[in-house]
């Protein structure tokens, strides 16, 4: 895996791709833009310094990429003093400006253009960078992008304000080349921060599983190591309160582990000897020896990170609009401004009237309105869903969520709230001295189905009842005395078709508990909004058969249960090959192949971390009309991205002839520029009006 931080469009993509494939032995190479990383597949005769050399030859710097890493500078902290110092001095350039425009003649306007060139050479200099080096990158290896015709506009046009300036011209463009800077910078920097949202869902996996462990030797003696320096065949002594950090087997001891990150399940489950236990589990009650089966990249814990790794590769090959765009831009302005250079040189015109009119052509189809039509459309939608408790962590997720038909919803803390309560009901029938013992028995345990049962009682008005002899015994239950008799809660002798808890008392008899976990708000108008919206929905869940039909019943959803990552992206692969776009809503770990798998993904805010990092969307309320609402914005935003476009495009076919037959100075060339940018602006600001949600189609 090599870091290429340089890579920022489709076209790059395709060089670093095309360069490593070139190589002889290299069988493959798939870049992730968001990551800017690619992974190689190769022979054993290539190395890494080979491939480093392969990408230098091509123009992008890289570099390993280690497990310790950390993590590339962003690309918005590069852009905003370039920025910055454009917007100041093009304000201070205006500003001198006005009073040219305003008929200063001789000496005074001579000193006008002086001060304009002693504020703009340096500035440009400094905020044009970020294009300067691009382009020169592209050009000394023998290719073209975007940045190509810009820094030509710009030098071309500042070299000769500058001629201008030295030989008493009339006219110069200081102003125009600083406006059109701030305009692209403005853009870029929107879109990097876009970008710099986008998951990093494998880093945040592995840092689920624990550093290291406390070895046990043969001696009786203990150690602590990290994690890379475990074994097969070690001992671990997993304490209370600890994550595994490798795969292993009990081997002493019994405890309730939480599965949640790699099952979805939310309440800890027994473990005894012989039990097999995964990396990134937590051990919520009592010590644990653990023989080491599987270690580092062999562990289900790194397996599941591979399996993300995998499907951002997929996922990042999805090719943007404005990339798209871009791929015609640069072959088209350069063929435009050299026809007009050449034609008025052909009619008669001196090099110094050709040479205005090209850079005329430059500026004016400088692509401030199409850097702009999809960043500032985005923005503006991730903050009115970001009012609405929905957070956009990569913007060409947009693009991808308004074009899903089928969405594919998790059970357990998706679907649902992720936290059983007991019955009211079964709470109803409880004698008040049945309630109150009941209510001492739970408060005396943090089993999740005992904090539940304990926080309803005190909401019915009980108080606990004074008990003695307390014990709790993992994974069973809790057991006291209460006025000389044995009382217990603890888990039923026969299996339940759903959660459950058996209160005994001695001499009484017996009280069944029962336990549902609720669905979330407005769940059944949300799915009636996707069927309005034209997407269809079914549940894909880890958890047992009997839970997800409960909630199959309740839905009206169809349903598949028991679903390991491998199969939730299996299935989410099917649709895709049945030309299907797909958003998959998701919370564990067990989500988190599947959400960076599908076309586009949401996850709750109490998800798991490498589930809230895989997903594209993060909702913080309890709704479930986060999911409409985020569908109806995204295609909205679609809607206003296309007419931007649309005005870009007009805008260009109206002002190149113009510019073309020289009825337009660079510096209207400029403020033609900055008033198309200012449109796709003020147009996109449109998508700050809360969504006007579907009223679902009848069940």
């Amino acid at each position: 895996m090599l870091l290429v931080p340089a890579m920022h469009c489709a076209g790059c993509l395709g060089t670093v791709e095309r360069s490593l494939a070139a190589l002889a032995g290299v069988s493959s190479a798939r870049v992730n833009l968001t990551a800017r990383q690619v992974e190689v597949r190769h022979g054993g005769a290539v190395t890494v310094p080979m491939l480093v050399d392969a990408l230098a030859a091509a123009g992008f710097a890289s570099q390993p990429r280690g497990e310790d890493l950390a993590p590339a500078p962003s690309a918005v902290r590069a852009l905003l003093a370039p920025l910055a110092v454009a917007g100041f001095a093009a304000m201070n350039v205006m500003l001198m400006s006005v009073s040219v425009w305003s008929g200063a003649e001789g000496a005074t306007r001579e000193l006008f253009h002086w001060l304009s060139a002693l504020i703009a050479v340096p500035a440009i200099a400094y905020a044009g960078r970020p294009f300067f080096g691009s382009a020169a990158r592209a050009l000394r290896h023998a290719r073209s992008n975007m940045d190509v015709p810009i820094t030509i506009g710009v030098l071309l046009a500042t070299g000769l304000s500058c001629y201008e300036t030295v030989t008493h011209g009339r006219d110069v463009w200081f102003d125009g080349t600083l406006m059109l800077l701030f305009f692209l910078l403005a853009g870029r920097a929107l879109d990097a921060a876009m970008r710099d949202r986008a998951r990093a869902g494998v880093d945040a996996l592995l840092r689920e599983a624990a550093p290291g462990a406390l070895v046990i030797g043969r001696d009786g003696g203990a150690q602590w190591l990290a994690a890379r320096d475990l074994a097969p065949g070690m001992v671990m002594r997993v304490a209370a309160g600890e994550r595994l950090a490798a795969d292993g087997t009990i081997i002493v001891g019994t405890s309730r582990f939480d599965r949640s990150l790699l099952t979805g399940e939310s309440t800890p489950l027994p473990g005894t000897v012989g039990e097999a236990l995964l990396a990134g589990m937590l051990n919520c009650d009592a010590p644990v020896d653990v023989r080491v089966t599987a270690v580092g990249q062999s562990t289900t814990l790194a397996e599941i990170a591979a399996l993300m790794a995998a499907a951002g590769q997929h996922r990042s090959r999805y090719v943007r609009i404005a990339d798209r765009v871009s791929r015609l831009y640069a072959p088209l302005v350069h063929t435009l401004a050299l026809a007009s250079f050449l034609g008025w040189l052909a009619l008669g015109a001196g090099w110094h009237q050709a040479l205005v009119v090209a850079i005329a052509v430059l500026i004016i189809t400088c692509p401030c309105a199409l850097g702009l039509a999809v960043p500032v459309a985005q923005v503006v939608a991730a903050g009115t869903l970001l009012r609405g408790g929905i957070l956009v962590k990569d913007g060409s997720a947009l693009e991808r969520l308004a074009r899903v038909d089928r969405a594919l919803l998790d059970k357990t803390g998706t679907l649902t709230m992720g936290r059983p309560l007991p019955d009211p009901a079964a709470i109803a029938a409880l004698p008040a001295d049945v309630a109150q013992v009941a209510l001492g028995l739970a408060t005396h345990s943090r089993h999740p189905l005992c904090r539940a049962l304990a926080g309803a009682l005190a909401a019915a008005g009980y108080r606990a009842a004074p008990l003695s002899d307390l014990r709790e015994v993992p994974g069973h239950g809790v057991s006291a005395r209460w006025q000389g008799l044995a009382v217990a809660l603890r888990r039923p002798d026969q299996p339940e078709p759903r959660l459950t808890s058996l209160l005994t008392i001695e001499q009484r008899e017996a009280w069944l508990i029962g336990f549902a976990d609720r669905l979330r708000p407005d769940a059944g108008d949300a799915l009636a909004m996707l069927r309005a919206l034209g997407i269809e929905a079914s549940i894909l869940s880890g958890d047992g058969s009997g839970a997800v039909a409960a909630i199959a019943r309740l839905t009206g959803l169809a349903a598949e249960a028991e679903a390991s990552p491998v199969a939730k992206q299996q299935a989410i692969a099917r649709l895709q090959a049945e030309g299907h776009r797909v958003l998959m809503a998701g919370d564990g770990l067990n989500d988190a192949p599947a959400l960076a798998a599908a076309d586009a993904s949401i996850a709750p805010g109490t998800a798991s971390d490498a589930g809230r990092q895989a997903a594209d969307f993060v909702f913080v309320t309890e709704s479930l009309l986060a999911l409409p609402r985020a569908v109806v914005t995204a295609r909205r935003s679609m809607r206003i991205v296309r007419q931007n476009f649309t005005l870009a495009a007009t805008y260009n076919l109206v002002a190149v002839p113009l510019a073309m037959l020289g009825l337009v100075t660079p510096l209207i060339a400029a403020v033609a520029m900055s008033a198309s940018s200012l449109l796709v602006v003020a147009n996109s600001l449109r998508l700050g009006l809360p969504p006007r949600l579907p009223r679902g189609a009848p069940r």
